[in-house]
């Protein structure tokens, strides 16, 4: 009898699956605890949750959800306009940045195709890449950073798209204005190159990508609402191109991809600054918590931009499963080829101290 293996496109079969940080619901059922007991520091969400005019919007806008979404986001991509002072017709909305990458690949790749990424880079890049047959190039990150001179070095006639996450993801290593421009400069306009900015405003004096799109390079600019918003699980990112780009990637979506609950809550996320200057205080003031506190743990940490800290602890699986009775959730990072280390979400500060506590009693290590 055939497999169904035998029907599907052969580039499945050794497909990696996504594997997403461990639920906080699955955890409690696993130790028979309360989920309030368990805190998630995994998956680099936001600790203080959505903003309250978000929430209050989102409410407001249950009563019709018995209607289709407005497919085009007018007001979504009206509100993003004005606060990124570019035209609508240079915006995309996705079901999570996630699916902006998805429709690149629909756009760019195939067999034979090629994406390059740093090492160490988000890695449902290289899934997307896998699902449309194209070969992912990987190029090494000396001390964690990602090497644009080597990725430009890397392009050949088989390049189509680049991905490079600035901040990087899960190492927190940023590229500079300097560095960017000098790649840019080396990069052929047939070359798709896209910069993931999913944690553009945890960074002061972020590096200016923009200018790519306003000169009308090949560039996407890839933004969520998922993290500084705090609305994760209602899903939506966005990419920023130039017009004759973004009609191309509107081929590729489907209808209704973004729901109207989570539009409505995006608007009013943009225009509550106050929540999202708290978040980022609170983001500053842990990771430097955090970074002050492996230090003194001698555990070696990568210096991070984003609201995450990477650090060696020795076997991170191991420390990941034994942090789990204790109620504290993190990320182990096998599946990125860094085996010795986790990723540790920044939380409130009594989340950051529990977690200090804790990875302490696992490693036997003091704290200060």
């Amino acid at each position: 009898m055939s497999s169904i293996w035998d029907l599907a496109n052969p580039q499945l079969r050794d497909l990696a699956v996504y594997q997403p940080g461990k639920p906080i619901e699955e955890t409690a059922r696993e130790f028979g605890t309360r989920a309030g007991d368990i805190i998630k520091l995994a998956s680099n969400e936001n600790p203080l949750g959505p903003s309250p005019k978000a929430i209050e919007a989102m409410r407001a806008a249950i009563e019709c959800t018995h209607l289709y979404p407005d497919g085009g986001g007018y007001y979504v991509t009206r509100a993003l306009s004005e606060k990124l002072g570019v035209p609508v017709d240079h915006i995309i909305l996705g079901n999570g940045s996630n699916e902006v990458i998805e429709f690149i690949g629909h756009a760019f790749l195939r067999p034979g195709a090629e994406i390059i990424t740093p090492e160490h880079a988000f890695i449902a890049y290289k899934i997307i890449a896998k699902v449309f047959g194209a070969r992912t190039s990987e190029i090494p990150s000396p001390e964690f950073r990602q090497d644009l001179v080597g990725i430009a070095n890397a392009i050949n006639e088989n390049t189509r798209t680049i991905f490079i996450a600035n901040p990087n993801n899960p190492t927190g290593t940023m590229a500079d204005e300097t560095e960017i421009d000098r790649f840019m400069a080396r990069v052929p306009e047939r070359v798709v190159v896209v910069f993931d900015e999913a944690y553009y405003e945890f960074v002061d004096g972020p590096p200016d990508t923009m200018k790519f799109v306003r000169e009308g390079r090949n560039v996407v600019v890839l933004r969520t609402f998922s993290k500084i918003h705090g609305l994760a699980s209602a899903r939506l990112g966005y990419g920023i191109a130039a017009p004759e780009l973004i009609k191309v990637l509107q081929k590729t979506r489907e209808p209704f991809n973004v729901n109207g609950l989570v539009q409505a809550a995006a608007v009013a996320a943009l225009g509550d600054e106050a929540h999202q200057r708290e978040t980022k205080r609170v983001t500053d003031e842990g990771r430097t918590y955090l970074q002050e506190e492996f230090a003194e743990m001698r555990l070696p940490f990568v210096p991070s931009a984003g609201n995450f800290v990477l650090v060696n602890v020795g076997d991170g699986a191991a420390v990941f499963k034994a942090l789990l009775p204790k109620g504290v959730i993190v990320r182990a990072m096998s599946g990125y080829n860094l085996a010795p280390w986790v990723r540790v979400s920044i939380g409130t500060m009594e989340q950051n101290r529990r977690c200090i506590a804790a990875l302490a009693e696992v490693l036997g290590a003091r704290v200060s």
